[in-house]
């Protein structure tokens, strides 16, 4: 009698499988969810470059002065109801200071409410912009560190 060989897999070789792609699974979802945190934010700190450069462009205009440049639709400045809400903002204000927040949608994954707020620092030449945000560092160490990297830019 001649004897068969079985082909295919034995159940070691299956859970070997099984194990490898639960421990990728494991590494890459989180990899994966902060990445795409990081580029709702991205898009949240792009979405307010138009607002910035009125303001800055304001108060080279007005002598080093942030007074004229909220967002009342003075100096430039478009109105606060005007700013486009998108996914990623819920909400921009700007205040006769010249700072400016955006209000972080809640669908970003950093929470509900969470703002990012561009301050103007006034020199005698140009304007730079310090960032200060209410997203906890502990938290989300990298969307954290990705916003602060465009402070005083």
């Amino acid at each position: 009698m001649k004897k068969s060989v079985q082909k295919g897999f034995t159940l070691i070789e299956l859970m070997i499988v099984v194990a490898i792609i639960g421990i990728l699974a494991a590494v890459a979802i989180p990899q994966y969810k902060d990445y795409t945190i990081k580029a709702k934010v991205g898009n949240a700190l792009s979405s307010v470059d138009t607002i910035k450069a009125a303001i800055a462009v304001c108060i080279q205009e007005n002598g080093g002065s942030a007074a004229n440049c909220a967002g009342g639709g003075t100096g430039g400045v478009p109105v606060d109801n005007s700013f486009k809400v998108t996914n990623e903002v819920s909400g921009i204000t700007t205040d006769t200071s010249g700072n400016i927040t955006a209000t972080l949608a809640s669908g970003v994954g950093v929470g509900s409410g969470q703002t990012i707020k561009w301050s103007p620092n006034i020199g005698t030449s140009s304007v730079t912009w310090a960032i200060t945000t209410t997203v906890p560092q502990a938290s989300y160490p990298t969307v954290y560190a990705a916003i602060m990297k465009n402070s005083a830019s």
